[in-house]
C-alpha cells in the first residue's frame, strides 16, 4: 500500500494535500482497500463551512457505508463532482482522481495535530 510522504493523515483513514491555505482531501489506499468497491460517495456542496471532526459526506461500498469526517475547519472551495458518475476513482485513484473535496482552512496550525505518513502507517494492523 501506498501512503505518499508529502500528505498528512488522519486517525480516519482520510489524507490531506496541503498548498497554502487550501487542503484537499480524499481517503487513504488503506481505507479503499477495506471498503472494497466504492459504489457511492456524497459530499458538501461548496460553500459549506466545514468545523474539525464534524460528518462531510457519506462512502458507500459493496461491504460497508461509512461517514467522512473533516480533519481541518474551513470552508469547501471545491468538490470532485466526478465521483458521482465514477465512485470507483476512489479505488483506482485514492490520491489522485478519487480527491473529495478542497477546502480552505480557516485555521491551518490544525494541520500539525494530523499524522505524517510514517505515523500514520505505524498505526495500521501490520497486514494493513
Amino acid at each position: 500500500m501506498e501512503f505518499p510522504a508529502e500528505l498528512r493523515y488522519t486517525t480516519e483513514d482520510e489524507w490531506l494535500r496541503i498548498d497554502d491555505d487550501v487542503a484537499t482531501i480524499g481517503i487513504t489506499d488503506f481505507a479503499q482497500d477495506q471498503l472494497g468497491d466504492v459504489v457511492y460517495v456524497e459530499v458538501p456542496d461548496v460553500g459549506r463551512m466545514l468545523t474539525t471532526g464534524e460528518a462531510f459526506g457519506v462512502i458507500e461500498s459493496v461491504k460497508a457505508v461509512s461517514d467522512l469526517f473533516s480533519p481541518i475547519a474551513g470552508e469547501v472551495i471545491a468538490r470532485n463532482d466526478a465521483l458521482t458518475e465514477q465512485p470507483e476513482l476512489v479505488n483506482s485513484s485514492p490520491y489522485g482522481d478519487g480527491w473529495m473535496i478542497r477546502v480552505r482552512m480557516s485555521a491551518p496550525a490544525e494541520i500539525d495535530a494530523l499524522l505524517t505518513a510514517d505515523a500514520y502507517r505505524a498505526r495500521l494492523p501490520a497486514d494493513g
